[in-house]
């Protein structure tokens, strides 16, 4: 703790260093006066909405797990499995990346269709972040953020909808795991099948992401709220420009539209979306979002933020969040009787491998406290 006689000149040093910087909050508010004049009232409509969302190994940590398992489940809104494999940091890569396709090569997984089609191998040929022999355990989260990319691809090229479908994904729809420009690959990939619906079927099918928190947010929420940009009475939207992204995010790929191939500068890599803020309530206090439009979509925003409209003011128990990702999140968590019949399996499995010498230890072992010093909260 200070000690008390400090305490009148740490609240000066305070105060000199927030006036010494309070240009920077200055330009911030500069940077929203503007955007007052574009904002648009959403229009509700009616529109099939499905999301898809990768469950987090965090969330769906086993209390025994001496082998650092890891489950790998996307499900969508509607509680269906679309993707689900254990693997852990040891896992032989080259066997993961063959488990996607069968005996005579045909994908048998989302992720195998999307190596398939972007004609890639293995898996440390679509992204640098999982090697070849893993040393470490972070290449697990990634592959985990490939499945879900790869449900995504797959609801989009090789699902027939039968009415316009909104597919919402947890996170904006830009990523820096794919390998070179395969990301923009899968983009055209993507939009291709879209517009294929489109001018065949006569069905509209968008691709939607939503972030909870973003950077772009945090620098701007405040100035916003202050400048009056979102003004009670209703739900509304607004593109961000491509200026303001910039002064936040640092790396140009990130936020360079596919369809931007000028020679002079580094092609587009990791970005399929273009960027608004977005407040589905109708009060100023209302959380606002970051969302990410499929890039060449955004001609349709009033009818892809009317179609969320209805399931956003419906949202629980975060408001004025999509409800459709909600119920997607709280399907992809395996807990209660699910995680404990996983436990049990891995337990079995586990013990069966240990001779019989041994099964008494082992059997002992799960006995004992994993973490003795929590006993000291209780």
């Amino acid at each position: 703790m200070f000690d008390p006689e400090r305490l009148p000149e740490v609240k000066q040093r305070i105060r000199e260093a927030t006036q010494e910087n309070t240009y920077l909050f200055d330009s911030v508010e500069q940077d929203v006066s503007g955007l007052r004049a574009q904002t648009v009232t959403i229009q509700p409509r009616s529109t099939n909405t499905i999301s898809l969302v990768a469950s987090d190994a965090g969330n769906n940590k086993i209390e025994f797990n001496p082998l650092l398992l890891q489950m790998v489940r996307v499900v969508d809104s509607k509680g269906k499995e679309l993707v689900f494999d254990v693997i852990s940091s040891e896992t032989d890569t080259r066997e993961l990346s063959r488990r996607q396709f069968g005996d005579d090569g045909t994908p048998v997984t989302p992720l195998g269709k999307l190596m398939r089609d972007l004609n890639v191998e293995w898996l440390w040929d679509l992204t640098s972040m999982i090697p070849q022999r893993p040393e470490t355990s972070g290449w697990t989260i990634v592959f985990r953020d490939l499945c879900e990319w790869a449900a995504i691809y797959e609801q989009c090229c090789y699902k027939e909808w039968g009415q316009d479908t909104l597919l919402l994904h947890d996170g904006l729809l830009r990523t820096k795991v794919f390998k070179g420009d395969l990301f923009v690959q899968m983009y055209h990939r993507i939009k291709e099948s879209i517009d294929q619906a489109k001018r065949v079927d006569r069905r509209d099918l968008f691709l939607v992401g939503i972030a909870k928190h973003s950077e772009v947010l945090e620098r701007y929420r405040l100035a916003m709220a202050l400048s009056n940009v979102f003004p009670g009475g209703a739900a509304q939207y607004v593109p961000i420009p491509m200026d303001m992204q910039k002064k936040v995010y640092k790396w140009n790929e990130y936020l360079r539209l596919p369809t931007d191939t000028a020679e002079d500068v580094e092609q587009p890599k990791y970005n399929m979306g273009e960027m608004y803020f977005v407040r589905f309530g109708t009060r100023t206090g209302d959380p606002v979002w970051t969302v990410d439009l499929l890039a060449g979509q955004t001609s349709q925003a009033q009818k892809i933020f009317g179609s969320l409209l209805s399931d956003a003011e419906v949202g629980f128990p975060v408001p004025y969040y999509p409800d459709c990702l909600q119920k997607a999140d709280a399907h992809a968590q395996v807990v209660d009787l699910d995680l404990a019949i996983l436990q049990d399996a891995m337990i079995d499995a586990l013990r069966d491998h240990l001779g019989p010498q041994r099964k008494p230890i082992f059997d002992a072992h799960q006995l004992v406290a994993s973490d003795p010093a929590a006993r000291r909260y209780s």
